[in-house]
């Protein structure tokens, strides 16, 4: 009686026990389940889409290749005819020639400086040709950048990506709109194959890039909605400008390079009055040879040649037009990006600084 008592007990023991490690099972089961959805959840919050990505780094790529060409190796063509045709219509085929062998040849660098004066040597073009590539690598660098290597505080669907992507369709629809207004110049040239490639590359990509700001704005109405309130720093709101020293350095600074390059995009070849040598500035770029203002000397001697230096006149108004998209940049950042809820402008305007 008492040995079936104890095998009983002994039964009843390793009953429980495995009902214990089934239990245990079961909730390390259940722990590894969620540990997956959470991690899945912010994976979902916290990167770009592919698609996005993708069509960026396709698009912005080749533009960005492009670009770094035009500060590197000015002049060379690298994307075939067209992009020689396009070249030699601006007219900066002659900053490169490798021709001459190692020692003589130029190859669009520091290369393209000859032991001449600077008139002789074009120092204006290749200098204005040279910022419009660096302003336009800072461009599309300003879209792959934030989406290829974010930090971890930055998330897609926070809404930390919207106004970026918001400002770089804006910047590509401009940046378009401008070639599409050459595009006849261009044709009459037959340099318009590279335009056309360039205008198509960039309103997809805006288009694109509108439709995942729209989805990232709604994905975090949802996201901020389950987070609940908010508690603000001392004196500040949810519509306060993120930073007040930042604002007033960039109205300064970026406000006066916006006053000149809209003159040089608009109204090329006006000499702004008070602005210290601008004259000489304007000369030395060749505004006057492609835009010499009424009334001038340069008038009556450039007028008629004028026609002919339509290339160096879409040279200067593009790089204006890119140092504008630059001023942008940081005006969007200073004043138009709010504090906002949870960091939300903070972290907005990282991504673009």
């Amino acid at each position: 009686m008492a040995v079936q008592t104890r095998k009983s007990k002994e039964l009843k023991v390793s009953q429980e026990s495995s009902a214990l490690q089934a239990k245990s099972r079961q909730r390390a089961k259940l722990d590894k389940a969620v540990i997956e959805q959470k991690k899945h959840e912010i994976k979902v919050l916290h990167l770009a889409p592919l698609p996005l990505v993708f069509t960026v780094l396709l698009c912005s790529g080749v533009m960005w290749m492009l670009s770094f060409r035009d500060v590197f190796s000015t002049g060379r063509p690298i994307l075939g005819d067209m992009d020689a045709s396009m070249l030699h219509f601006t007219k900066s085929t002659e900053f490169f020639d490798i021709s001459k062998g190692f020692f003589k040849s130029k190859a669009g660098g520091l290369s393209a400086i000859s032991s001449k004066t600077t008139d002789e040597n074009r120092m204006g073009g290749l200098f204005v040709r040279k910022i419009g590539g660096a302003m336009a690598l800072a461009m599309h660098s300003q879209k792959l950048f934030p989406l290829l290597f974010h930090s971890s505080d930055t998330h897609f669907s926070l809404s930390h990506f919207t106004p970026m992507l918001v400002s770089s369709a804006v910047a590509n629809l401009a940046v378009a709109a401008f070639q599409y207004s050459y595009l006849e110049d261009l044709k009459s040239a037959e340099s318009n194959k590279l335009a056309l490639l360039i205008v198509s590359l960039l309103v997809f990509e805006a288009l694109v890039m509108t439709f995942y700001a729209l989805k990232g704005y709604k994905l975090s109405k949802q996201a901020f909605a389950k987070m609940g309130p908010f508690k603000f720093e001392e004196g500040k709101t949810a519509r306060s400008i993120v930073s007040k020293i930042v604002m007033r350095t960039v109205l300064l600074v970026s406000g006066g390079m916006a006053v000149v390059a809209g003159r040089d995009l608009f109204f090329p070849g006006t000499i702004i009055p008070g602005l210290p040598r601008d004259d000489i500035y304007l000369e030395w770029t060749n505004a006057f040879l492609h835009s010499p203002p009424p009334g001038s000397p340069e008038f009556e001697e450039h007028i008629l040649e004028a026609p002919l230096y339509v290339g160096e006149k879409i040279v200067g108004q593009l790089t204006a037009l890119y140092i504008l998209i630059s001023c942008m940049y940081k005006f969007v950042t200073a004043v138009f990006i709010r504090s906002g809820t949870h960091s939300k402008g903070l972290r907005q305007c990282k991504v673009i600084w």
